[in-house]
């Protein structure tokens, strides 16, 4: 082994600094929140802003602008170096959020929740490929499994903190926040984190990166769009499935003989490296696609208001925080991780078919506990598959390789979202419409049912109406079950150690061999 290999590995072998850890940590929790926190917030900016037609761009901007940044920053960070990237990355999500909030008008809300997107898509990404530079392979999952909990609390806090800012400030606070805690995230990664040397320059495969843009964009927005804002079959759904397809058609091919690609497809050939791309996809499927409707359950079902339904959700992030610090810390000093994703997998089937016997009767205890098992499954698997990802990829493609494992769990959790809300939306239509003509116009209705308008029904129908919803809630949850089962295989799937597949020597020796090298020598 060379010097300079040698103090690569040394400096890869210490401890991230604490002051980075809790920057990067800052950094994701706000890409996360931005997720959701503003859902609370969209009915005071509709009346503020106008243009209601267009509120669903508020949402699906940033989502879009995240998901298909998302490949490209794992590319520049192996190529310029990641500090560089997530400083990038900052400032553009800063800058989002500050013009966010200024906004003036719905098309000006839209554009800068994209720029906001654009910023958040490297902030996640980068982050975790920042930890797999500092952390050797047997100790990453320490670090994802802090990752998976700032995940876990923002999918709760977001929609708590957006009420919050709502009813005691302006919803422009929803995205000033942003800005302090930004800035210090900022200030101590320039200051603190380390300037890695940067790759080899090749010239940017500009071409694919607009072609996966492309692909992925309209991959997003059918799944966001069909069947909720249009019908599947509608002229703009199949046109925008026939650009997608054709787009990522192109990406393949492009990829092929680009010299130096987005994603390099010969990463596909490890078959751990496949199979974590696969198992994040599903898990994000069943997560994100079922966990979507638990506030429709509490807020409708149960009665509780929007606040009071953030909190009684606590019992998901606080399974999901203590499995994924508990499991990271015993995956790291393991010879075998594999018992802990398929766990994972087995809670979150359990969860969710336990979650699928609710009603309008059950115990609040009793809810409060399969949502603690369904957090339990998301902790133990959620980080698990991207680390496998990372481990099963040379060092110079960590970048590409976490990014694609974070692009596949995102474009997963978008299907899944939207394919449940069809089921959720199709099952509670045909409910609906069962409760006779007095209940025409609530049929009618369907799902664009809002909690307020549904505990306001008179006490003839109100009944009635919640158990349609109980019983849509069922079939949902049901459903996210079996999508979870499918998960459970494709983990499955996943090779029993973390130790690399039939890596190249010469990648082996600056990784692995490297790291277990210096800790025979400590």
């Amino acid at each position: 082994m060379n010097a300079a290999s040698t103090e690569s590995t040394r400096a890869e072998s210490a401890r991230p600094p604490l002051a980075i850890l809790l920057a990067l940590a800052l950094g994701v929790l706000l890409a996360a929140l931005d997720q959701t926190i503003v859902a609370t917030a969209l009915p005071t900016v509709a009346g503020e802003l106008g243009g209601l037609t267009d509120l669903a761009w508020v949402v699906t901007a940033y989502l879009v602008a995240e998901t298909v940044s998302t490949p490209l920053y794992g590319k520049l960070g192996d190529v310029i170096g990641r500090k560089r990237v997530l400083l990038g990355a900052i400032v553009l999500f800063l800058g989002g959020s500050a013009l966010s909030g200024l906004a003036g008008s719905m098309l000006a809300l839209v554009l800068f929740r994209a720029l906001q997107g654009l910023g958040a898509g490297g902030l996640i990404v980068t982050a975790m490929a920042v930890i797999a530079d500092l952390v050797p392979p047997r100790e990453r999952a320490r670090y994802m499994g802090m990752i998976g909990g700032v995940f876990a609390v923002a999918s709760v806090a977001g929609p708590l903190l957006g009420g919050f800012f709502v009813d005691q400030l302006s919803w422009r606070w929803v995205f000033y926040v942003n800005l302090p805690v930004g800035a210090a995230a900022l200030a101590v990664i320039a200051a603190k984190l380390p300037s890695a040397p940067r790759g080899e320059r090749r010239p940017v495969d500009v071409r694919g990166a607009l072609l996966l843009t492309v692909g992925a964009g309209a991959a997003v927005l059918v799944t966001s769009w069909g069947g909720t804002n249009y019908a599947w079959d509608s002229p703009t759904i199949l046109s925008l499935a026939t650009l997608g397809a054709a787009a990522l058609a192109g990406f393949v091919a492009q990829e092929r003989r680009a010299a130096d690609p987005i994603v390099p497809l010969r990463l596909f050939a490890n078959r751990a490296f496949a199979t974590a791309g696969l198992s994040a996809f599903m898990v994000g499927m069943a997560m994100f696609g079922a966990i979507t409707f638990l506030p429709l359950y509490l807020q409708i079902v149960d009665g509780a208001s929007a606040t009071e339904a953030g909190l009684r959700m606590l019992p998901v992030v606080t399974g999901a925080l203590i499995a994924s610090a508990i499991s990271g810390r015993l995956i790291s000093t393991a010879e075998r991780y594999k018992p802990y994703p398929v766990a994972g997998a087995l809670l979150m089937a359990a969860g969710l078919a336990l979650m699928s016997g609710l009603d309008e009767r059950s115990s609040d205890v009793l809810a409060a506990l399969f949502m603690l098992i369904t957090g339990l499954g998301i902790g133990l698997v959620m980080q698990v598959v991207i680390l496998v990802a990372q481990n099963n990829a040379p060092r110079r493609h960590i970048g590409v390789a976490t990014s694609t494992a974070t692009f596949a769990r995102a474009i997963g959790a978008s299907i899944g979202v939207a394919l449940f809300g069809t089921i959720f939306a199709g099952r509670l239509s045909s409910e609906l419409a069962s409760l006779g003509p007095a209940a025409d116009r609530i049929a009618g209705a369907g799902a664009r049912l809002d909690p307020q308008q549904v505990q306001a029904l008179p006490s003839t129908v109100k009944p009635d109406v919640i158990d349609a919803f109980a019983s849509a809630l069922q079939v949902t949850f049901l459903v996210g079950a079996g999508f979870a089962l499918v998960a459970l295989a494709a983990v499955l799937l996943l090779p029993s150690s973390l130790e690399p597949e039939a890596e190249p020597q010469t990648e082996r020796s600056a990784s692995v061999g490297g790291n277990l090298a210096a800790r025979s020598a400590g």
